[in-house]
Parts: C-alpha cells; structure tokens; sequence
C-alpha cells in the first residue's frame, strides 16, 4: 500500500525526471499533469505513473488536479509558477518546486504561514543547491563576508561560433544577457548590467570557462547576512564577447521595429534563428558545473568553503542540466511528505540549510543518484 500521493505539475524534461525519480520510490503514488499530450506520452513506459491532461494555468483544472494528493511537486513555466503557488497554498498542500518565477515567491509567506503550508521554492540546482550551499556556508562559519556563485549547463564538446548549446528555450537563455543583475556589495543591493566583470576560472573536469554576473541571488538577497554577494554564469570561452554583439546590435531586444511594412520584435526572430543552431545533437554530451566560494571566520581563523558539483550526460539518463536540477526537488519533495520538513511557510534552501543534518541528507541523497557535491574548507593566509 502506497503512503504518499504525490503529483508533477509540468511534463518537460524536468518534470518527467522528477516524476521517474519519485515513481521508483515504493511509499509514493505518482501521478503527472500537462496541457501537451506528447510531453505525458513519454512516460508510458512507466506503469506505475498516472498521467492527466490539465491546463494548469486555469485555477479551477488545478485545484481538482491537486484535491487528492498528500504533496504536490512544481516544474511549470515561469509564467503561471507564481499564481499557481498561490492556489496550492490555498488549497492548504505542501509544495516542492523549481519554478523560475520572475515574482518573489516570499510575497507569499505569511500566506503559507496562515495555511499551516510548506512550501519549499527554488529547488533546483541553480537557484537551489547553490542556495543550500550558501545557507550551509553562514551555518558552519561563525561570519561570512563573501559567497560566490559559479554555474552552468555546457557541450562538453563546444561548435564554434556559439561554443554553447540551450539546456532551455533560447528566449530564457538570452535573459541572462539582457537582465540586469542584482549584487550584494557592502551590504546593499546593487544593480550590474549583464555580462559584467568576466573573468576565466578553471575547472578539474571542465577546463578554464569564462563567468559573467547574472540575476540569479534571488532568495538570497534577502534571506542572509553576507554582506558581498554574486552570483555568475558559466560559458566555454568566447560566447561572452559574442552575446554582448549581439545584445549592442539590438538583437535582443523586445520593443518592436518596424520591417518593410510588418512590425516584429527582434527578440523574437533571434529566437527563432538560434533555437536551430543551439538545439543540441544526439551526440552531444552535456555537463553541469557549480561552484560556491564562501569566505569568512571560523574559530578566530579567516577561512575559504569551496562547494563542487561537476555532473554529465549518462548514457540511458536524462541530461545532466535536468538530472541535476529535478533530484533536489524529489528528495526535499519526500522529507516534506514524510513530515521531515514541516515548517510553514515559503522556504528556499539557504533557510532549511542549518536544521540539523539537512544539507548532508541532501548530499548523501544525490550520490546515491551519481550527482557529488563536495566541501573543502581552507585557512585562507
């Protein structure tokens, strides 16, 4: 007899590695909710997963979604994430999710808090792990001064001009390009252009990449006490210089021009043309890379964190940038269900890090799945 019954919103590559994650647990009952069709069919080769056509952007084909189950797992798109937690909050279920929302999904704390829900946001590896890593940071140190984030999802073997190929649509991709990005110096929010401070940064079994600030402190901004903080993204060598070409030319942009008559946004038509050129090939292999670099002191010693997940495509596996992103929603998805975590209200992982043996459940979870985050503390002289 199964324990829990759990459903997937969102069917993408995500969703589907989340949900074949859960389906192999025997305490859950695993079903899986999407508007496209083709998306559920590729879990049919799993039995054991029930699957529902539902349009999860209307609220009332949501709440029925939802009426039975004991936790709910999110990996929708960014445009219904914020709305849709609302109404699982409401409806008073506890919550998983990786949604990128563009809202702060902290707006609905005392929400959550009213309802009795956990909702534990931001749950992938990037916002996620490197949240947990941060939290895990200001937990062991008696003060942090600094936290960087480093991550990417890359070709292991890079084609030029691009030397990249989209983990996800390419209209997301380029909002790394265009979003401004909000750092921590001296204590205060500061906002950077995107593709700001590049610098090279090798890596063991990545090589020397090049890293450009990025929005993605999120959470963080707010929810700790680290007085520098960044956050960069990862690209083989010479994509910087390319997409900032790009972004000067216009070509990114969403206000619409005038073209022989017909209005378009060039946004949109870039969209188009890369999606082709950054599909990525049968062949390909695929790598995740993370590193977080906290600086701070511990017992009177001024001391360096350096957390590492380095992942890759497996033969017979979804990729790595899915892998990694959908096994730290299934397993904080399963400690919520079995009441491990059962603090109310919106938690990304930096405020779940300092519970007692959370952050190594976590580690000790992904290496039995393949996936390793290493820490190394260091004197820093």
């Amino acid at each position: 007899m199964k324990k829990y019954k759990a459903i997937v919103l969102g069917c993408g590559m995500i969703g589907q590695t989340i949900a074949r994650d859960l389906a192999g647990d025997d305490d859950f009952e695993v079903a899986v909710a999407d508007i496209n069709p083709s998306n559920l069919h590729r879990l049919a080769d799993i039995p054991s997963i029930t699957t529902h056509e539902v349009n999860l952007g209307e609220t009332k084909a949501l709440q029925d979604a939802i009426e039975p189950m004991d936790i709910v797992l999110g990996a929708m798109p960014s445009v219904i994430g914020f709305a849709s937690l609302r109404t699982i909050i409401e409806a008073g279920k506890p919550f998983c999710d990786i949604t990128f929302m563009p809202e702060d999904a902290i707006d609905l704390d005392s929400l959550a808090k009213e309802k009795g829900v956990t909702a534990v946001v931001d749950c992938g590896v990037s916002p996620g792990l490197s949240n947990l890593c941060v939290g895990y940071a200001c937990h062991e140190l008696d003060r942090v001064d600094n936290a960087v984030i480093y991550v990417g999802g890359l070709p292991k073997q890079p084609r030029p001009p691009f030397f990249y190929t989209a983990p996800f649509a390419p209209s997301d991709v380029i909002e790394e390009y265009t979003r401004p990005a909000r750092l921590v110096e001296n204590g205060k929010i500061v906002t950077y252009e995107a593709l700001t401070e590049p610098e090279l940064i090798d890596f063991p079994q990545a090589g020397q990449l090049e890293a450009f600030n990025t929005d993605g402190l999120r959470s963080l901004l707010t929810t700790v006490n680290i007085p520098h903080m960044k956050e960069k993204t990862l690209r083989h060598p010479g994509h910087i210089d390319l997409m900032r070409i790009f972004r000067e030319t216009g070509l990114f942009s969403k206000e619409s021009i005038d073209v022989d008559g017909g209005c378009v946004r060039p946004l949109d038509v870039t969209s188009k043309l890369l999606f082709p050129m950054w599909k990525r090939q049968e062949d390909d292999i695929e790598f995740t890379v993370m590193r977080v670099v906290a600086e701070g002191e511990r017992g009177g010693k001024l001391v360096r964190m350096t957390m590492d997940l380095y992942d890759e495509d497996q033969p017979g596996h979804a990729s790595s940038m899915a892998r990694t992103t959908a096994f730290p929603c299934a397993i904080v998805a399963r400690m919520i269900a079995r009441k491990e975590i059962a603090t109310a209200g919106v938690l990304p992982l930096e405020l779940l890090a300092g519970d007692p043996g959370f952050y190594d459940l976590v580690v000790q979870a992904l290496s039995r799945r393949g996936v390793n985050l290493t820490c190394e503390i260091t004197e820093v002289s």
